[in-house]
């Protein structure tokens, strides 16, 4: 492994299996990178430093016996959205979090893996925005140029990973929560299939628009990933059947119909595509029909998507709200939306859960046609770093909706989607374009973005390193 940094999570894995590395060296390693970074990017709220290396050793004494396991002694970071067994959940909020007695479904998975969690990453508070912000933390940067935010809510995550701080982690996706990070990190970010990941200790997320995801460099690091967290628990309200989806990284998807798409699904507030955004996009869509795919526009039927999306993200945020230690400390943005939550929790809230259904029909009659649909992940590249400061919540919500209005409705369909890189705009400004399917189609896009990416290698472009903001990239 010629250069530490650049090495992925199969990469990491299979050098720890062969000798080639031992489990302490590696987490010695991402600890020393991410306290370098602390200053520059911001991107843990927890480091387990002592717990971690006492881990690795137990890691390489199992390796040494001949274990095997695919991700053992290998470095991981999680959202501090998700329980980790000795540590609190803050999930971006102030205050004094009790210590959680067991580790979330997802992150025993993880560990039954065999990976080493380092840490817990940055995310705003209760995973609300697209930045990752706020007093109980600071402020998270983009390692590509560190006046910008990374995205969020998984920002932590995706700025751990772009720098190389750790090979992969896991996000949170409520209304592109990972694909947004993704996108403006220059990441493969995976929002999976409602329920592919368990969501225990709670039986659904956020009214079920909420699904853990991964952030990694590569798809099949992203698969991987992936792969090792899925998996149901019997309290689990949503329960796909099996995928394997580091297979599908590896196989051709075959010939495709491909919808490229720009339009916005309808809010009532303005939006406007970044010119740069949609040049990315389109040249995304040439090189797929270079590829020998089927490609043209066409638009799916949104309808009035946000009906099913406010009450329940509200609510969620509501439900939440109600965990925090000191509610006082909240931002006065998430205070008021948990009022509108406890609001919609009544017949608002049942009504958004049952249209789901006409919603899917309507979307889903794109893919009699189609095999995938191609549209922006976000509208514009990374804001600045503060540009939400100060807002009222009514304004925030627009900016937000202006910056990133593609992402949340597949929240709503709870259907997959991966978000891969589809260029850097002027000022190291990545930006990205999701590839979206119905029902459980996971592999698809799997198989599809690993072909782009062995066409187009976005996985060998890296940002300037931390303390070289805004430099070009290597």
């Amino acid at each position: 492994m010629s250069d530490d940094r650049a090495a992925g999570l199969a990469e990491t894995a299979n050098a720890l299996a062969s000798g080639e590395l031992t489990s302490r060296e590696a987490i010695e390693r991402a600890l020393a990178r991410i306290e370098a970074s602390r200053p520059s990017l911001n991107a843990f709220r927890l480091v387990r430093a002592e717990a971690a290396l006492e881990e690795a050793d137990a890691a390489d004494r199992r390796l040494a016996a001949g274990e095997q396991l695919p991700l053992l002694g290998v470095p991981v970071a999680v959202k501090d959205d998700m329980d980790v067994a000795g540590e609190p959940t803050a999930f971006g909020c102030g205050g004094t979090f009790p210590v959680k007695g067991r580790d979330a479904e997802a992150v025993r998975r993880l560990r039954e893996a065999g990976a080493v969690i380092v840490g817990k990453t940055n995310s705003c508070e209760l995973g609300q925005w697209p930045f990752t912000e706020g007093p109980a933390f600071g402020e998270t940067r983009n390692p590509w140029n560190t006046a910008h935010t990374p995205g969020g809510s998984s920002g932590g995550s995706a700025a751990a990973v772009a720098a190389g701080l750790v090979p992969a982690a896991l996000g949170s996706d409520g209304a592109g929560s990972v694909r947004i990070p993704a996108s403006w990190t220059h990441l493969v970010g995976i929002k999976p299939q409602r329920g592919r990941i368990s969501s225990m200790p709670d039986p659904e997320a956020f009214q079920g628009i909420t699904v853990n995801g991964p952030l990694a460099r590569t798809v099949a690091d992203a698969a991987l990933l992936l792969d090792c967290a899925s998996g149901s628990h019997p309290g689990d309200l949503h329960r796909p059947a099996p995928v394997r989806l580091a297979d599908a990284a590896t196989r051709e998807p075959g010939r495709l119909r491909v919808a490229v798409s720009f339009r916005m699904p309808f809010t009532a507030t303005p939006k406007h595509l970044d010119p740069g955004v949609g040049a990315a996009v389109l040249s995304l869509a040439e090189r797929m029909a270079a590829l020998g795919h089927e490609v043209e526009e066409a638009d799916p039927r949104y309808g009035l998507v946000g009906l099913g999306f406010v009450p329940r993200a509200t609510a969620g945020i509501a439900e939440w709200a109600r965990r925090v230690p000191d509610p006082d400390l909240l931002d006065p943005r998430t205070r008021e939306a948990a009022r509108l939550g406890r609001t919609l929790s009544g017949a608002p809230l049942r009504a958004a859960r049952r249209a789901e259904d006409g919603l899917r029909r309507r979307v889903w009659s794109l893919f009699r046609r189609y095999d995938v649909l191609l549209v922006p992940t976000t509208a514009t590249a990374a804001p600045r770093v503060g540009a939400f400061d100060g807002l009222s919540g009514f304004a925030t919500d627009r900016a937000m909706i202006a910056a990133c209005p593609y992402a949340w409705p597949w929240n709503v369909l709870g259907w997959p989607g991966v978000s891969v890189p589809a260029g850097v705009l002027p000022g190291e400004l990545p930006v990205g374009a999701q590839l979206l399917g119905p029902d459980s189609s996971e592999p698809l896009l799997v198989s599809l973005a690993a072909q782009l990416e062995s066409e187009m290698r976005w996985h060998e472009r890296w940002p300037a390193t931390a303390d070289e903001p805004g430099a070009a990239a290597r």
